[in-house]
């Protein structure tokens, strides 16, 4: 092979080598959610294909197979970077002065350790034992990943079981509060908002550390951690806004630290959002639901403040901080139907392949 073409085609393929290298270290091994662009590309590409689900009016098929959407483009990552990782070291084989069939198998041979060639000089050999240990340290780190993303995903999916007993399916800050009031009383409600403040801290952990998390369904079609967030987030802004009751500092923290994990996993896929919005913006419920919410815990016997007009204004300023991430990670995850969340997703495309196009776009 002439030199002038063996030595772009040698860089070409050591650039992909180190590209896909690169990409998997910071999927697989990075602790925070850094923008990869060959992850990107695969999450898309099913991303455009599962798109065409969506348009389905049948709920329950449509749950069907995105449940499939997060599974498949996770496992199909280790395909992926071993055909990159295959090529780019077929292209350095090639760059030797190997036709291009034996630079194949010998990329193949080397890369699944199959050793069915013998390498033809010292540089070549040093390629292989490369090809080989990357291959290897790729199999090993997704062989722990995958369980560290199923242990993070259990744990999140037992909060949101566990709301069902409260809430309802779909749950609702509504029946929450009801059923509060009525069972256990809203004097000693405490312990439920420190346990989901610490749920909420926990998924913007895990959530940022593994996006792909973020599209894994609940085993319920009814089910969903973004509608679940909601409706603690809609209660905690009820509890702090409507009863006259002393205030309830863990409620108010609970408020905080779910829009801040909201907004944190947002970023990662260019959620725009107001970081600092008025008391006084717009929010997607109206009066007459807030109302009605009102009339339903006043006759299940919670305590309401006179001011109704202020309690309005209360709720709104509280619910301001998360409504607009709330509900476009309702459009973003096909979120199931839910009061105030799920049932008014506000239209948000999956980031774009490219970072740098992402950030043009703010």
């Amino acid at each position: 092979m002439p030199v002038l073409l063996a030595v772009p085609l040698g860089i070409g393929g050591a650039v992909l080598v180190l590209g896909t290298v690169l990409s998997a270290a910071q999927t697989l091994a990075v602790p925070r959610g850094t923008p990869v662009t060959i992850t990107r590309w695969v999450f898309v590409a099913w991303g455009l294909l599962f798109g065409l689900v969506r348009r389905s009016r049948d709920a329950d098929r449509q749950d069907r197979v995105l449940a499939l959407y997060a599974p498949i483009s996770l496992l199909s990552l280790p395909m992926v970077w071993l055909g990159l990782l295959g090529l780019g070291f077929s292209a350095i084989y090639l760059a030797t002065g190997q036709p291009w069939r034996d630079a194949l198998l010998e990329s193949g041979s080397s890369l699944f350790t199959l050793g069915f060639r013998a390498p033809s000089s010292g540089l070549t050999a040093v390629c292989v034992f490369l090809e080989a240990l990357l291959g290897l340290a790729l199999l090993a780190l997704l062989v722990s990943y995958l369980p560290s993303i199923y242990s993070s995903y259990s744990r999140r999916e037992a909060m949101v079981t566990s709301l069902e007993t409260q809430a309802g399916s779909p749950p609702s800050a509504a029946n929450l509060l009801v059923r509060l009031t009525r069972i256990d009383g809203l004097q000693e409600t405490d312990p439920f908002w420190w346990s989901w403040a610490r749920w909420f801290a926990e998924i913007e952990e895990t959530h940022t550390t593994a996006p792909s998390l973020v599209f894994f369904r609940s085993p319920q079609p009814a089910r969903s951690w973004v509608t679940a967030a909601g409706a603690v987030l809609d209660a905690a802004a009820l509890v702090s806004s409507v009863l006259d009751l002393p205030r309830c500092p863990a409620a108010e923290l609970c408020i905080r630290s779910g829009y801040l994990a909201l907004r944190r996993i947002g970023d990662y896929f260019v959620m725009p959002y107001e970081p600092d919005p008025a008391p006084d913006d717009p929010i997607a419920v109206d009066r007459a639901e807030f109302d009605a919410v009102c009339d339903a815990l006043a006759a299940s016997g919670a305590p309401l403040r006179a001011d109704r007009d202020q309690a309005w204004r209360d709720f709104a300023g509280w619910r301001v901080n998360y409504d607009q991430v709330l509900l476009r990670f309702a459009s973003l995850c096909a979120a199931p139907t839910a009061p105030w969340s799920g049932d008014r997703p506000l239209p948000f495309h999956r980031a774009p392949i490219a970072r740098h196009t992402a950030r043009s776009r703010l």
